[in-house]
């Protein structure tokens, strides 16, 4: 899972650092959504998923890792 946040979209509303804290927070400065880790373990990556559903201008992107072939 990788995940980006598009930071000209991010307003600040926070749902993402609630959601999933482990892997968003806030700039003090203006409240932006920042990363903690691009590469969360998968015990946050529901959290992560409901994190960016939740963002109100959609400036999380999560793309998920491919299956490993069988």
């Amino acid at each position: 899972m990788d995940i980006t946040i598009d930071q000209d979209r991010c307003i600040g509303a926070g749902q993402c650092a609630l959601i999933a804290p482990a892997v968003f927070d806030q700039r003090d400065e203006d409240g932006l959504a920042v990363l903690l880790t691009d590469r969360p373990g998968s015990d946050q990556h529901t959290a992560v998923r409901e994190a960016a559903e939740s963002c109100p201008l959609s400036a999380i992107s999560v793309r998920e890792d491919p299956e490993p072939a069988a």
